[in-house]
């Protein structure tokens, strides 16, 4: 279970920044700790044992994908990146490395607490093996392999149902396109993205109320997949 008040570690090089976020996270009763580069943010992760990491891609020694990498291989904790407005490739290899959500720079008070309490609370989630995922008016019973919207239950294709549960493995964090490649069709299928297309299509029409204006499966253009938590 996540701590009362959560600890989160920042790994950010950037006064500026460091100060936004410190003050903005204690007046909110967030516990910091803060790293100035990437070693020492990994020796913080591994001392301090946080709830949430807000990592910043562009480290003066370790860059930010080395961190996801090293702290991935032994930590499960929500990793948030701090990635520079524009660079979408950097926000790809970053959630591929194992980041769990970005914010761009320079990015709001609101954003940033509505990202933390997602990741939080999916994490406590995944701690606990929920087996019902809901929203709103969607609901999906794990165990059973049922899924209603509305009120009514809906039947899923066998690839549409994987593909509906790897989001909400997921839930309230990007997917890459590759990870869900990866996830749903296997190791082999990272340039089948036409694929993903088609069946993100037809979760839509059977899920949301108007698939033109999803509500639950969102685009985050040139990067992957959102499911609303």
């Amino acid at each position: 279970m996540t701590a009362p008040h959560p600890l989160i570690l920042l790994i950010e090089d950037e006064a500026p920044m460091r100060r936004f976020l410190r003050v903005s996270l204690t007046a909110h009763d967030y516990q910091l700790v803060e790293a100035k580069t990437g070693k020492d943010g990994l020796a913080q992760a591994a001392a301090r044992n946080p709830d949430l990491i807000l990592l910043d891609l562009g480290l003066p020694d370790l860059d930010g994908f080395a961190v996801t990498e090293q702290l991935r291989g032994w930590a499960k904790l929500p990793i948030i990146v701090l990635s520079a407005r524009g660079q979408e490739d950097d926000k790809v290899r970053a959630l591929d490395a194992g980041a769990d959500d970005y914010l761009t720079k320079p990015f709001g008070v609101g954003e940033l607490f509505a990202r933390l309490r997602v990741a939080l609370r999916h994490a406590a989630a995944t701690a606990s093996g929920e087996s019902t995922f809901s929203v709103d008016n969607l609901r999906v019973d794990l165990a059973r392999r049922q899924v209603f919207a509305n009120g009514a239950e809906v039947h899923l294709t066998p690839i549409e149902y994987k593909l509906l549960v790897t989001l909400i493995k997921h839930a309230g964090k990007v997917v890459t396109h590759r990870q869900l490649l990866r996830e749903v069709w296997g190791p082999n299928s990272s340039d089948k993205t036409q694929y993903l297309r088609v069946y993100m299509a037809q979760l839509r029409h059977k899920l949301e109320q108007d698939p033109s204006r999803p509500v639950y499966l969102t685009t985050e253009p040139g990067v992957g997949y959102r499911l609303r938590a």
